[in-house]
């Protein structure tokens, strides 16, 4: 049939991923289309294996066009290193902090990574971690439905921070949120508190149900992992 590609045939292949290349670039750099930038730049990137070309690209879609992917990514190449460009975790906050606030497909992603790393306190200009700052990104990324970020709120509570008052009411309130997002361990401290009514009513029946409720995540988990190694 006309117009389809023949993936086995090595020159059409070629030819079709030089012409995709040639579109991409057309969008960005003709257009000034900032979704056709990031497609460039992950065509640079996943096709090309020209990380430097894709870094500079996304830096120029981020900085100009504000555009939340490439921000993300950018963030991510800072992290490493990668394409060229120095391990900058400060950068990689600001470029994450662009992603988080301007929304978009990874912003509730970009939002838990601010929190990370004012968490962590090495993307801070102090070099000091700074809890309650992380708080807020870990609250706007789980009210996105991102479990790592309510779980790491259930911790947080769990133990208290600088800024951050212990509260058992909110632990116990992050985990159970976290583990009905599908988080292992947030069900598994779910339970550890009903059994122990540790900031909560002691409650057997909700602890066992947790508990379980965990093992089968845990399970389930390890056989999606088993078949995506096999299916490899």
């Amino acid at each position: 049939m006309a117009g389809l590609i023949n993936f086995e045939n090595e020159e059409e292949v070629k030819g079709y991923l030089e012409n995709l290349g040639v579109e991409f670039s057309f969008q960005c750099y003709k257009e000034k289309d900032p979704d056709g930038c990031y497609r460039l730049a992950d065509y640079l990137e996943g096709v090309k294996k020209n990380f430097e070309a894709a870094a500079k690209v996304l830096k120029e879609n981020c900085e100009n066009s504000e555009h939340s992917e490439s921000c993300y990514k950018l963030g991510a190449y800072y992290i490493t290193g990668k394409g060229g460009l120095p391990a900058d975790l400060k950068t990689a906050l600001n470029c994450f902090l662009k992603s988080c606030e301007k929304g978009g497909k990874k912003s509730i992603e970009a939002c838990h990574n601010v929190g990370l790393l004012a968490h962590d306190g090495q993307g801070n200009d102090d070099g000091k971690p700074n809890a309650s700052v992380a708080r807020d990104y870990y609250s706007k990324a789980c009210d996105g439905g991102f479990a790592p970020s309510c779980f790491n709120l259930s911790a947080m509570y769990l133990q208290g921070a600088s800024g951050v008052s212990k509260d058992m009411s909110r632990a116990l309130e992050y985990s159970l949120k976290a583990c009905d997002l599908q988080h292992v361990w947030a069900c598994a401290n779910a339970s550890r508190m009903y059994k122990l009514g540790d900031g909560v009513e002691k409650n057997d029946t909700k602890a066992e149900a947790l508990k379980n409720r965990a093992m089968r995540l845990h399970k389930e988990q390890q056989e999606g992992s088993r078949s995506l190694t096999f299916g490899e």
